[in-house]
């Protein structure tokens, strides 16, 4: 399957969404920021990013407004998941270069359907 990236400062967050991604035979690579986000997606170049939004050092809509304006990983679609769940948010992440956006908490399903969305599966 892919490579995916998840952006989270939540250990029970990331520990929720890794379970779900492997189980559905995804690998999965972690950052606890924004800033490690954009290395990671650098080095590594997953084929997809699960980005939240309030992090330290570099927040979600920053990090994905710097992935989705360089040509080294524009390519790499973001989906937002993120607890901040108003229109204004969602609509505010998808100008920054957002290819989706689920709110917190996300279910199984609904993350699988928008991953295999963005991939293309």
């Amino acid at each position: 399957m892919a490579l995916i990236l998840i952006a989270d400062d939540s250990p029970t967050e990331v520990y929720v969404i890794k379970k779900i991604l492997e189980k559905n035979g995804h690998q999965v690579i972690i950052a606890e920021d924004g800033e490690q986000a954009m290395e990671l997606a650098n080095n590594k170049h997953p084929g997809l990013i699960l980005m939240d939004v309030v992090m330290p050092k570099l927040n979600g809509f920053q990090a994905t407004r710097r992935l989705s304006k360089d040509p080294a990983t524009s390519a790499i679609p973001i989906v937002i998941v993120s607890s901040k769940n108003q229109e204004t948010d969602r609509l505010w992440g998808l100008r920054q270069g957002a290819k989706g956006y689920l709110s917190k908490p996300v279910s199984e399903s609904q993350l699988i359907t928008e991953i295999n969305h963005q991939l293309g599966f």
